[in-house]
């Protein structure tokens, strides 16, 4: 008991109790992922409680899903359910079983958290594939089962493989986040490829945004689609400024054989191309879809200027030759063209551009809302940090651009592009334990990240239950 009410103690250190309360429901998932694996070493896990089946199935049942998917939610909730039916069915064998009852709080907690309701409909265990040659996923499922059937006869672990992801983004001055999540300010003038390979190209184009000063921003995009055998024929995307079309250069909006997807939180499935165009806004959002290859872009205009964000199977990403190797989203901005370093942005003085021209604008207090065109101001650094407070609330590098850009520019619609790329980047990234990256010698370092204080309450509650 002493040794329990110290691991505890430390643990409330560490954390504060609004950190504590979002990640339980994942930490006391993590306890029983991790404890079933070392069950031995506290307590026999007899044949007849199955709580390592009902874990093991639970990540079966949600490896695939990922947010960008419309039933999303509701496919988490059929999931958890389940999961919940199945320990209630073990729970009388696995009673004073602590890899049980952490997965019973967590199931509880994420409930909660999900707005999941305790009755509804719940998730096979051994869900049907439908291939289809023009839908990713599909593909992706549909290899895997070959191989497994192939494979199962020689081995007793059944592996639940997925489709691993990348992530890439363009917003504000410009600031690039690459594949590696290396988070970049370059100068980049003029037009630079950002990924270029054997199924997808896209090319930006920047602009100088204030006389004097080496910032620059993005005017026009262009995606390339490639074609792809039996699926589709090549489609150009062009956005310029003012010019955001919801269709493809040659006025079409969809190419391709139907494919099933989501199509509601109802968990409905509907038939769409295997490339299609979605606008969400008009004039300022643009979604891209390419489901025969798993990519989705990201497109939006903010004041003057675009913003980008990529997600795209890492497989494919590495689908290129040695005359390729210019790729922004790879390898991150040349050395000559970088305005960081090692991703530290100085916060300086206005330039004297800026203060020739000085124009003030009105004050924002939208999170969508934007400044008229041309509008600019001159900001003191606290004038600037306060005005990005409100639309960057977590203070990591999104925020820290945010400062910069209105401190080079003085252009106000740069704090929505930040705010803007930063959820653009959690709806698309794959891994939420990355989405946080923090200047050097920021007050909440990469020491004091969530990752890492998940995996210090990770291995003290180890030490609890030992």
């Amino acid at each position: 008991m002493g040794r329990a009410g110290c691991c505890c103690c430390e643990a409330e250190r560490l954390a504060s109790p609004s950190l504590v309360r979002r990640l339980r429901p994942l930490l006391l998932i993590i306890i029983a992922l991790i404890s079933t694996g070392h069950i031995g070493h506290c307590q026999v896990n007899t044949p007849q409680c199955r709580i390592q089946k009902c874990t093991t199935d639970f990540v079966s049942l949600t490896s695939h899903l990922t947010p960008t998917v419309d039933d999303f939610h509701a496919e988490f909730c059929k999931a958890l359910r389940s999961y919940s039916a199945c320990t209630q069915r073990t729970a009388k064998s696995c009673r004073g079983n602590l890899v049980y009852h952490s997965a019973v709080l967590g199931i509880s907690d994420l409930m909660s958290q999900r707005n999941c309701s305790r009755d509804g409909p719940t998730s096979s265990a051994h869900p049907e594939v439908h291939h289809e040659p023009c839908n990713y996923y599909s593909r992706i499922q549909h290899a895997h089962a070959h191989t497994h059937a192939h494979t199962h006869a020689h081995t007793h672990t059944h592996s639940h493989t997925r489709p691993g992801f990348l992530f890439c983004g363009l917003f504000g001055d410009p600031h690039l986040r690459t594949f590696k999540d290396s988070f970049q300010t370059c100068k980049v003038e003029g037009a630079w490829p950002l990924i270029d390979n054997d199924y997808l190209s896209v090319q930006v184009t920047n602009v100088p945004v204030v006389p004097g000063s080496s910032a620059t921003a993005t005017n026009k995009i262009t995606v390339i689609f490639k074609p792809y055998e039996g699926c589709t024929e090549q489609r150009v995307y062009q956005a310029v400024t003012d010019n955001l079309p919801a269709a493809f250069d040659d006025g079409t909006v969809s190419s391709g054989d139907p494919i099933h997807v989501s199509m509601g939180t109802d968990g409905a499935t509907g038939k769409v191309r295997a490339l299609w165009i979605s606008e969400r806004t008009p004039g300022h959002h643009i979604e891209l879809h390419a489901g025969y290859i798993g990519v989705t872009v990201i497109v939006r205009q903010l004041g003057r200027y675009l913003t980008l964000a990529v997600r795209i199977p890492e497989t494919l990403s590495q689908a290129y030759d040695a005359t390729q190797d210019l790729q922004l989203c790879l390898n991150g901005c040349p050395g000559v063209e970088r305005i960081d370093q090692d991703g530290h942005l100085p916060l300086s003085p206005p330039s004297v551009g800026l203060q020739l021209q000085r124009m003030h604008g009105p004050r924002y207090s939208s999170q969508t809302q934007l400044y008229p065109h041309g509008n600019r101001q001159v900001f003191s650094l606290e004038g600037a940090k306060e005005l990005c407070r409100e639309q960057v609330e977590v203070q990591d590098i999104y925020y820290h651009s945010c400062v910069f850009d209105l401190l080079t520019t003085g252009d106000a619609n740069f704090t929505v592009a930040a705010y803007s790329a930063q959820k653009d980047m959690e709806s698309l990234h794959p891994h939420r334990d990355k989405w946080r990256i923090y200047p050097r010698g920021s007050a909440l370092s990469p020491a004091y990240s969530p990752t890492l204080l998940l995996l210090t309450l990770v291995l003290l509650s180890m030490l609890c239950f030992g």
